[in-house]
């Protein structure tokens, strides 16, 4: 298992991503460190595999933090978590070291799923910048069911979650699914995840909105946060 670690300014934030992550066969939770001052030591101490590093309210600290990690764990994963995608504050991120911009529209049971693609390499495109989709043949547009199974897949949901979710029997999933695949010219539920993440054809945000700066909950020391510090993370 992979070993990550949260950077955040916010309990809520960190407990929701827990909660995500939670029954991942993929991470290990190693550690949650409060992202209002340098990490510098405990991503040292723990040297993770990846670090999924929030937005948090100051977007400057998230760019601080990411560069702090790169620099005390180069072999690792630097993901930042935001609801910003716009091609400035992708590109400071990028710039700063992360590896990939994980959008919050993302549904949250499938978080864990999207880490573990990006952190494997198989969203090659998951930190560029927006831009748009190929034009598809006249005739070949993706209909408004087919985008939202789109939707779906790249969320990580399996084709019987999908169809529980539409009320339709898992076939109508499947057909709708061999429609989507002919007309964006991939083969498989990975490619076409993998597109609809590279060209923003994801659902809309489901993430729970943060608290503002006054009303956030302050995060309890490292330590106490799990049982082990982070500093005795092997």
């Amino acid at each position: 298992m992979r070993k990550l670690v949260i950077v955040a300014d916010s309990s809520f934030v960190i407990e929701t991503i827990r909660i995500a992550l939670r029954g991942s066969a993929t991470f290990d939770l190693a550690g949650k460190v409060d992202g209002r001052r340098p990490v510098r030591a405990e991503i040292r101490a723990a040297q993770p595999d990846v670090v999924l590093v929030d937005e948090m309210h100051a977007g400057d600290d998230a760019l601080t933090r990411i560069r702090e990690c790169r620099e005390e764990a180069p072999g690792a994963t630097v993901l930042l978590l935001t609801m910003r995608m716009d091609d400035g504050f992708v590109g400071e991120a990028l710039a700063a070291g992360a590896a990939a911009c994980v959008s919050k529209s993302v549904h949250l049971p499938g978080l864990g799923s999207l880490i573990g693609e990006i952190a494997s390499g198989n969203v090659v495109s998951a930190g560029r910048r927006a831009v748009r989709p190929p034009a598809l043949p006249a005739g070949d547009e993706l209909t408004a069911r087919e985008h939202e199974i789109l939707g779906l897949v790249a969320e990580g949901l399996t084709n019987a979650r999908i169809a529980k979710k539409l009320w339709v029997t898992e076939q109508t999933v499947k057909f709708h699914l061999s429609n989507v695949y002919r007309k964006l010219g991939v083969s498989n539920r990975t490619e076409a995840s993998r597109y609809a993440h590279e060209y923003g054809l994801t659902r809309q945000p489901s993430w729970p909105a943060t608290t503002t700066p006054q009303a956030a909950k302050p995060l309890a020391p490292v330590h106490q946060l799990r049982p082990l510090p982070v500093a005795e993370v092997a």
